[in-house]
């Protein structure tokens, strides 16, 4: 079955991302093995586990960041090492840092990055600050910003970029009350309108229907043996 989403003129499937018995290893140790997850249109998905469970290095997989695993991936169907292009084009992926240079201004900032996506906004930049509470200090050196607005920064990518896939490294990561409000409420409104919101964070949110992958599920067996046998909660 096939649908339009709201965020322009792409035909959605059910399956936009088939994880499919995926494994990873950092350092000589592994992280977690035999995942299988599908990802699609409307979920809202928080990737969980203890600390070194390797939530960033699953995310970094998603986005192609990083190729240090095994199993397979694939975007819409396709093998993701063979549609890679397709699907680096209709990905937002924001990082645990934010991703800002700080010698420019957040609107040189968003302009670049939009230069990345063919020029195409969903809305003007100026408005993509204004969402996030950053109206009048569009034109201000990022480094004059506080950690809080550097995040805010970041943030406006998601008001500007039409991509159905947002992979988010701990979004909530230093702002406050009402920008956490603000933006569990745009989650909510990408994944109405058919996106897909794969995310990690410490965060308490309010939403619901939010899927969990908890990846200590995932953790070899030894591993798993090893904590029990010694208390250790990694």
């Amino acid at each position: 079955m096939r649908r339009t989403d709201a965020l322009g003129v792409i035909a959605l499937t059910d399956s936009l991302i088939d994880v499919i018995d995926l494994s990873c290893k950092r350092d000589q140790r592994s992280l977690f093995e035999g995942l299988t997850h599908t990802f699609c249109p409307g979920d809202i998905v928080q990737i969980e586990g203890p600390n070194g469970s390797g939530k960033t290095s699953l995310l970094r997989i998603l986005t192609g960041v990083c190729s240090d695993y095994q199993g397979d991936i694939l975007w819409r169907g396709q093998s993701f090492s063979t549609d890679r292009l397709d699907y680096l084009n209709h990905l937002l992926y924001l990082g645990h840092l934010p991703g800002v240079k700080k010698s420019l201004t957040p609107r040189e900032n968003l302009h670049w990055c939009s230069g990345m996506n063919s020029g195409h906004l969903q809305i003007p930049i100026v408005d993509a600050l204004e969402e996030v509470g950053l109206a009048g200090f569009e034109d201000t050196p990022c480094h004059h910003l506080s950690a809080g607005q550097l995040r805010r920064v970041a943030l406006a990518r998601l008001y500007l970029t039409p991509t159905p896939v947002w992979i988010l490294d701990e979004p909530f990561t230093a702002i406050d009350k009402s920008g956490v409000g603000k933006l569990e409420t745009l989650l909510c409104e990408h994944a109405a309108g058919g996106g897909c919101v794969i995310m990690t964070t410490h965060q308490e949110l309010s939403l619901e229907g939010v899927d969990k992958i908890n990846l200590r599920d995932y953790q070899p067996k030894l591993v798993q043996w090893q904590q029990e046998e010694w208390g250790i909660d990694v």
